[in-house]
Order: C-alpha cells, then sequence, then structure tokens
C-alpha cells in the first residue's frame, strides 16, 4: 500500500465530470477517479473550509463513529475490478479494527474529515496506469485529463470558482441522482 493525498479536484474537460487527483508525497504516483457531482462537492466543501450549518452524510459519520468511540484509522482503495474501484474504510471501536465496504470517494471524503491516512494498493496504481483513467462507477469512462484540466489545488482560484459554479448551474436535477420521496 501506498500512502497518497488529494493533489486536488479537476473537471474532465471532455464529459465535464469532476475527478478526484490522489497523489504520493514523492509525486511518483498519481490516481485520478472520476466522481459523481455530489461526492465531488463534498470533498470540494471540505477542503475549501466552507462553513455549514448541518453537517452533511460524511461528517455525519464522523460524528456517528465519534459518539460511539470509533475512529477511523484508514481508508485503503484496494481493487480496481471490471472498471470500478473498491475501497475499504478501517474503523477502530473498542480495540477491534472493523472493516468497511464503501466507494472510494464516499472513503476519501470520511478520511479527509478524520485526518485519517488514505492508501492505494500497488496493484490499483498498476492497473490504472495500463488503463488510464476508470471512471469509479464502473461506466467505463476512458479520458486521459487531457488539455484545460488541471488539478485545482485548495484554495479555489477565482476562475476554478466559477468553473464549479458553472458545472453546478448547468446540471439538471436529474443528474444529482433519483430518490423517491
Amino acid at each position: 500500500m501506498i500512502e497518497m493525498r488529494v493533489a486536488g479536484l479537476a473537471l474532465d474537460p471532455g464529459t465535464q465530470m469532476p475527478i478526484v487527483i490522489l497523489r504520493d508525497d514523492s509525486g511518483e504516483h498519481t490516481l485520478p477517479i472520476w466522481l459523481r457531482l455530489v461526492e465531488a462537492s463534498a470533498i470540494a466543501m471540505f477542503l475549501e473550509r466552507i462553513p455549514l450549518s448541518r453537517p452533511m452524510t460524511h461528517d455525519l459519520i464522523r460524528n456517528l463513529l465519534g459518539e460511539l468511540g470509533a475512529s477511523v484509522t484508514r481508508v485503503e482503495i484496494t481493487e480496481l475490478r471490471e472498471n470500478t474501484f473498491y475501497a475499504l474504510i478501517h474503523v477502530q471501536h473498542q480495540g477491534v479494527d472493523r472493516l468497511i465496504d464503501a466507494r472510494p470517494s464516499d472513503a476519501v471524503a470520511l478520511a479527509l474529515r478524520a485526518n485519517a491516512p488514505i492508501l492505494v494498493s500497488e496493484e490499483v496504481l498498476a492497473h490504472a496506469r495500463r488503463v488510464e483513467v476508470i471512471d469509479e462507477r464502473g461506466e467505463g469512462e476512458r479520458a486521459a485529463l487531457g488539455e484545460g484540466a488541471r488539478p485545482m489545488a485548495t484554495p479555489l482560484t477565482d476562475e476554478d470558482r466559477a468553473r464549479w459554479v458553472e458545472l453546478f448551474e448547468k446540471m439538471a436535477p436529474d443528474q444529482f441522482g433519483k430518490y423517491k420521496m
């Protein structure tokens, strides 16, 4: 396993899909993962330190774990199978390390809030390099970052912020997911 950090967010210029970019400290390994807008916005809000009046889902999970005496010790991106990334969240509770299956985007968002390390298996990094870039939802997006996409480091520039706002404003309600009430 190689420890990585969130290097930033980017927008794929072809698909306008958000990407989280993980990078190790040496800069030798980089892993871009395509996200849905909801998870990307959760990561972006944390990176930008945007104050919210109510906790977001990942904040709620961290708070619940804390109230129950548990903590996130690390997250691992363990597999890339059939164009889908797999992750595990390691939760320490009463001296026992429990493993929770998760999407990498949720695992990364929770790791940021819990200040927990993000680890990626060497097999995932090797496989991801061979197939370029894979959409974490398993839909087979295979686009390189390409010209015009650049990692967005914290804090966002006015230009980057405007690009995110423009993307959010252009999205139709059904692109945020369909939930019946």
